[in-house]
């Protein structure tokens, strides 16, 4: 039994005595690991012994202080004796030997040490090139578990993303080239705070004309969406990829701001239903006319329901949904339109509560263990400082009964910021902003959630899908 007040003590390597009935070896390789972990990390944990002074656990580190010259060792004392204390020297053994290795995770972790640490490990180089070795598929080269993961993942799923890939821009292309035009319907310029001529000078001051903005991808400050036609756009290749990893096909998507056409769009090339909530009876109607010139007579339109958000009790009372994903307005960074209920044109105040609001009731039409997607971007107030936007929709989805599970960030292009972010850094030190934040959260439990998402995971079946949509739209 575990004593709540052993304590551990330095004692004299003279003074103990190796277990001679211990069935575990030690060969010299196995020293010098220990030994080589013993100068780097010094002694993390404490060797066990009895009351007659036995090792019963550690001999492998106690031979190993012994070849580097150390005098002294940290113990505690167990009151185990005879068999007892044999008996826990083999459980001690053999508990970590059943415990194995994820080789996927353990070379990539390895492969990212410098040379110093690596050896303290007990892992050479040769180890760890024939872990990465083991792991590539069939007829790849080097880097092969990235590879795997990516054959399984699409990417490897890990918290950063880079948008700028060209990879990511090359499948980015082959969406669009799908007939995908998701600033039709959303104006030319979403000129902030009104929109009046001061605010209008400011901002193509800052950003550039449509023309230029369109021509450089450029991108405002908290805005991670690139811009086409002076509007930003969401990023189809996040909307695939969150899809894959959040939901299954043949579910049901709830987007309560739905905006352009694009998560509808992909949802419903990738086998899923869709139901997006948009404001502006305009953007509605370009969505609709744009699936109608893209979508595939196979395929389930996306439903697109014109009104406020804030009546999604009412006119969602029917939805089961499986997924919830979308984007919202950051703020007034861009401005939609005139009309009372536009929570882009309130002030952060106003904005934020019904944010909240419909964050609820949003999350109340999404089925017990199921994820959740926002995707977000910090924003400043008048004075220059953030807001902690983040924050806010973290602290809405919590009071909506849902948990904070991942949080992703991705690397956004660089746009015309080179051209700008010097004299704003001078001017006020205010660094330039390249990421969104993917924030992932979960109603329910996690791991069920994971269970009925994964087989959004078997990317054979939707590549095949979604290479054939693309062979049949647009010249990609």
């Amino acid at each position: 039994m575990y004593h709540a007040g052993v304590k551990i003590q330095q004692e004299q390597i003279a003074d103990l005595i190796p277990d001679q009935a211990n069935a575990r070896s030690h060969d010299e390789r196995n020293i010098t690991a220990i030994a080589g972990s013993l100068q780097r990390f010094g002694q993390q944990k404490p060797i066990v012994v009895d009351s007659a002074g036995v090792v019963r656990a550690g001999n492998g580190t106690l031979y190993a202080a012994k070849s580097l010259g150390w005098e002294t060792i940290a113990t505690v004392r167990t009151d185990l004796e005879n068999a007892e204390a044999a008996a826990y020297a083999i459980a001690d053994n053999r508990t970590a030997e059943l415990a194995e290795w994820d080789n996927e995770v353990l070379a990539l972790t390895l492969d990212q040490l410098d040379a110093e640490t690596l050896d303290a490990t007990g892992f050479d180089e040769a180890e760890i090139a024939a872990l990465l070795k083991d792991l590539e598929p069939p007829g790849e080269g080097a880097g092969g578990a990235a590879q795997k993961l990516a054959d399984r993942f699409m990417l490897p799923p890990f918290s950063v993303l880079n948008a700028r890939e060209g990879a990511w821009q090359e499948r980015k292309r082959a969406w669009i080239g799908l007939g995908i035009k998701s600033e039709l319907g959303r104006g030319e310029d979403l000129i902030p705070n009104g929109g009046g001529a001061k605010s209008q000078k400011k901002y193509s001051k800052t950003f550039g004309d449509a023309a230029t903005r369109q021509r450089v991808g450029g991108k405002g400050e908290s805005s991670g969406e690139s811009f086409e036609s002076g509007t930003s756009i969401f990023d189809p290749v996040l909307t695939e990829l969150v899809y894959r990893w959040f939901s299954r096909p043949g579910a049901l998507v709830i987007d309560p701001f739905a905006g352009g056409s694009v998560r509808g769009v992909v949802a419903a090339k990738m086998g899923r239903e869709y139901v997006g909530h948009e404001l502006r009876g305009e953007q509605v109607a370009a969505n609709r006319a744009q699936w109608d010139d893209i979508g595939g007579a196979e395929e389930k339109a996306p439903a697109w329901i014109e009104g406020d958000s804030k009546r999604m009790d009412e006119t969602c009372a029917t939805v089961d949904a499986d997924f919830l994903f979308s984007c919202p307005p950051y703020g007034d960074l861009e401005v939609y339109s005139d009309d009372p209920a536009d929570i882009s044109a309130m002030c952060y105040e106003d904005f934020l509560a019904a944010y909240r609001e419909i964050i609820s009731k949003a999350c109340a039409r999404l089925q017990p263990n199921r994820f959740a997607c926002f995707v977000v971007g910090e924003i400043r107030d008048k004075k220059g400082a953030y807001r902690n936007f983040i924050g806010d929709t973290v602290e809405a989805f919590r009071a909506a009964g849902l948990e904070f599970y991942n949080e992703i960030i991705l690397v956004t292009s660089v746009g015309s910021l080179p051209i700008r972010v010097g004299k704003q850094f001078t001017a006020s030190r205010k660094v330039g902003k390249t990421h969104q934040n993917v924030l992932i959260f979960v109603k329910g439990d996690g791991k069920r959630a994971a269970e009925w998402a994964a087989p959004g995971l078997d990317s054979a079946e939707i590549d095949a899908a979604i290479e054939a949509a693309m062979d049949g739209g647009g010249d990609g």
